[in-house]
């Protein structure tokens, strides 16, 4: 069967999988096209390929922007796609760790208002390195702003504080 696998490299590309490829280097010029400058600026791109994707963001015309994504495709025959996929992967796996972060902050804060002492004990056996003063203070003023109906402020407060917590534990 090697002999086979061995035969196969030797074959030029057929047409199909040339579009394949295109297509597929096309879709990740539109992956960096959707970033942010932050995130852009740590992707390994050649000046012509930053600039192609400042021009997108410019333009407004539907057809513009077609053409201009199409040019952005041609660009990518020629740069380190593997090197872009690592890195689009690690802001993909990025963002993946924030919405865990977010959905443990969003279960605490939940658990802590409804539950009072007993989720906060729970807390702090799990999490001793925890500020305890200031997690009491921002579910005391959590729970006032509740049973008064005011505006959630302290709620969010809470909210960043578990958030920002749990991902300095992971830092």
């Amino acid at each position: 069967m090697e002999e086979f696998d061995d035969f196969d490299e030797d074959l030029p590309k057929s047409k199909t999988r040339v579009k394949q490829e295109m297509h597929e280097l096309q879709e990740l010029g539109r992956q960096l096209a959707e970033l942010g400058r932050a995130q852009l600026a740590e992707v390994p791109l050649e000046a012509d390929m930053r600039e192609a994707i400042e021009t997108l963001h410019r333009i407004k015309s539907n057809e513009a922007r077609r053409r201009q994504m199409q040019y952005i495709g041609k660009l990518m025959r020629n740069t380190d796609a593997e090197a872009i996929e690592a890195v689009l992967t690690r802001f993909k796996e990025r963002d993946q760790q924030h919405l865990r972060f977010d959905r443990m902050a969003e279960d605490w804060r939940k658990r802590l208002l409804e539950e009072g002492k007993a989720a906060q004990s729970e807390f702090f056996d799990r999490y001793p390195q925890a500020d305890h003063q200031q997690l009491r203070q921002l579910v005391r003023d959590s729970q006032k702003e509740i049973k008064n109906g005011k505006p959630p402020t302290n709620q969010r407060k809470l909210f960043r504080f578990l958030r920002d917590f749990f991902m300095q534990e992971v830092s």
